[in-house]
């Protein structure tokens, strides 16, 4: 029996070293030397712009999350549809750079495994995305630390250990925090109900405190990076057909639970080199509400396009058939994201202009109607 014991341990401890060795070989799933021959060849005088968050920032030309022919992300044109993120990279890289576009990373416990070994985790989970984009779909707050389960995909730990190769870089670096979406989706019905409800409180304490301590970190090591904290926009105004709409009464709620929510995150982007972009004041500026006839509000690109408040993945709906944010939606966004840049931090930044964004909008429309329309 002893001897049966002996032979299981020791087939056990055969196959944990196997398992660290190919872990150790394996490496973080980037070829060697990518980004530091990135750092020494970026444009003269551009500024690294690196991303904390979600499904609204993971480039949707990502082909590996989402395979040909996947309508996951993006829509049925995605070609022709770009993230935020991927509006600044054609517009503006030569003055903010996301780094160049990479597959990177590994499965969430092979990183994992690696950080207990004192391994580069590199980046979790893999994707094709610009290097220093670190959001992918469907994280929530417990993956901006890593806290409680989250462990497998935290971002900003991940993110501060690239930046600590260059830190030069990041002297005048810009970091985006765009996170919370999703966890507060999750308790849209209590919303409705009641917004001063001690779970709404628990789910913004918690996502407020997963922020702040991504921005310590990033600051206990780069402490001059500039550090952009996104609000959430929040659930009061949905164009889907499928949902009902909210009554006055639950709408009021919604708004009032997201002002609360959106309250803490601008408390915990006060300070020195930290600024607050107020996501739904910017979305009820544009798309924000239904007339009295019940008809979606609209945004005029130019000549180019009419822009309506509505679901579907043709470029003059405002959100894709998924619910994530559209082409025009994104390119606004990335407009409006440098000029806040440029004011809160007073950064060189050019401004995308009207002219150039209906340019650039013009450019991706295609002859096309998507399948099913």
């Amino acid at each position: 029996m002893r001897k049966a014991w002996r032979d299981l341990a020791l087939a056990v401890a055969l196959g944990l070293a196997c398992v660290v060795a190919v872990v150790a070989v394996w490496g973080d799933g980037m070829a060697d030397g990518t980004a530091a021959s990135h750092a020494a060849m970026a444009p003269a005088g551009s500024m690294p712009i690196a991303v904390i968050g979600d499904s609204n920032s993971h480039s949707y030309q990502d082909s590996i999350t989402f395979p040909p022919g996947s309508e996951e992300r993006g829509g049925a044109l995605r070609s022709h549809t770009f993230q935020w993120i991927e509006v600044i990279a054609r517009l503006r890289q030569a003055q903010l750079d996301p780094g160049p576009w990479v597959t990177w990373g590994r499965p969430g416990d092979v990183a994992w495994l690696r950080e207990l070994m004192g391994l580069s985790a590199g980046r979790a989970p893999r994707k094709e995305d610009y290097l220093y984009n670190f959001a992918n779909s469907g994280a929530t707050c417990k993956h901006v630390m890593g806290e409680r389960l989250g462990q497998r995909f935290r971002q900003a730990p991940r993110l501060v250990a690239l930046m600590d190769a260059h830190p030069e870089r990041w002297r005048n670096g810009v970091v985006v925090i765009r996170i919370g979406d999703n966890d507060w989706a999750g308790v849209r019905d209590i919303q409705r109900r009641d917004p001063a409800s001690p779970e709404l409180q628990k789910v913004t304490d918690y996502c407020a405190g997963q922020v702040e301590a991504a921005i310590h970190l990033i600051h206990s090591r780069h402490p001059t990076t500039r550090i952009m904290v996104v609000g959430v926009i929040g659930l009061a105004i949905d164009p889907s057909p499928l949902r009902p709409q909210p009554s006055a009464r639950e709408t009021a709620n919604l708004q009032a639970a997201t002002d609360r929510f959106n309250r803490a995150l601008r408390a915990v982007a006060s300070g020195p080199y930290l600024a607050f972009f107020d996501d739904a004041a910017w979305f009820d500026e544009r798309w924000g509400s239904l007339d009295a006839l019940h008809k979606p509000t609209a945004v005029n690109i130019g000549t180019v396009l009419r822009v309506t408040n509505t679901i579907g993945d043709e470029p003059d709906h405002a959100q894709l058939a998924d619910n994530h944010a559209g082409l025009a939606w994104n390119a606004i966004w990335a407009q409006s994201l440098v000029a806040h840049l440029k004011s809160e931090f007073d950064l060189p930044l050019t401004p995308i202009g009207d002219d150039e964004l209906a340019r650039f909008v013009a450019s991706q429309l295609v002859p096309v109607r998507a399948p099913g329309s």
